[in-house]
């Protein structure tokens, strides 16, 4: 099995924590975590993919291993996680890669892309928006509510979100063998939300999600246009990003890849197999 290497590389004056395999000549593959996790989510699916693919997994600012400064420090926003991906690659010598994104990741991948588009060469997205369709709006409706009018009443109702119960749920809904889903992903997750300030840190990244919805447009011209390939894997029970979100890559884009596993949010929790395969045949096709 090929060695995973942790590392972690000081990018403007903060400590970004990234995992890393592969042969170093090999096309890299830039992995991109969601909320409420970090590179973890990826653990077993960077040696899976280490064969053939130089793998690259950071934790974005204010998760995971990575530096957690508080609100007053660093401006959370997604443009902000992007710049500091983006100047994290230059540090680290990476300037083409594929890019593989889950929740948080996709509108941190879109922002490089439009500031690099021929950075980009293939876009995988497991349960990451690039489309209106896709927000089941019973979940977003408290975010979008809060994006419009951050008040202590809309900050409460978001609260649960960063609690045991909610954390949980992410991982097992729509997962048809909960006992596939190790406990220690959602342990990991909620024992880095605890640590002082990140609560604020994630409710200002809850109020920015509704600047990512402007960039849609653009995101969309750019994959039409470049003909970059593009693989949508999803699971098909998410009932944060549905199933919607992945068929319309497809709709807009008849040469993308999709394909529906019978998981949910973390797909690679109960599918990783069965998404690595996918992966690495993707790849062989083009």
């Amino acid at each position: 099995m090929p060695t995973v290497h942790h590392r972690t590389i000081p990018v403007d004056g903060l400590e970004v924590f990234y995992r890393e395999a592969g042969p170093v000549d090999a096309p890299v593959l830039l992995l991109l975590h969601g909320y409420p996790t970090s590179s973890h989510m990826f653990r077993h699916l960077i040696p899976a993919l280490a064969e053939r693919y130089h793998v690259i997994a950071p934790d974005h600012i204010g998760f995971g291993r990575s530096s957690a400064p508080t609100v007053d420090e660093f401006d959370y926003t997604f443009g902000a996680l992007a710049d500091i991906t983006g100047r994290f690659l230059g540090r680290i010598g990476v300037d083409r890669y594929t890019v593989y994104v889950q929740d948080y990741g996709a509108p941190i991948a879109w922002r490089l892309a439009l500031a690099d588009p021929d950075a980009v060469v293939g876009v995988i997205s497991q349960n990451g928006n690039a489309f209106e369709e896709g927000f089941v709006p019973e979940f977003w409706q408290p975010i979008w509510d809060y994006a419009a009018d951050p008040s202590p009443e809309h900050e409460q109702a978001l609260r649960p979100a960063l609690e045991r119960e909610a954390v949980e749920w992410q991982y097992l809904h729509g997962v048809p063998d909960r006992t596939t889903v190790d406990p220690d992903a959602w342990e990991h997750d909620l024992a880095l939300l605890a640590r002082p300030g990140v609560d604020r840190a994630q409710l200002a990244l809850f109020e920015d999600y509704a600047s990512n919805r402007p960039l849609y447009p653009a995101v969309q011209a750019w994959l039409r246009d470049s003909g970059v390939p593009v693989l949508a894997v999803w699971g098909r029970n998410d009932e944060i990003f549905g199933a919607a979100g992945a068929e319309a890559f497809e709709r807009h884009l008849p040469e993308a890849r999709v394909e529906l596993l019978d998981g949910g949010h973390f797909l690679l929790e109960s599918h990783l197999d069965e998404v690595a395969r996918i992966v690495l045949d993707w790849r062989s096709g083009y």
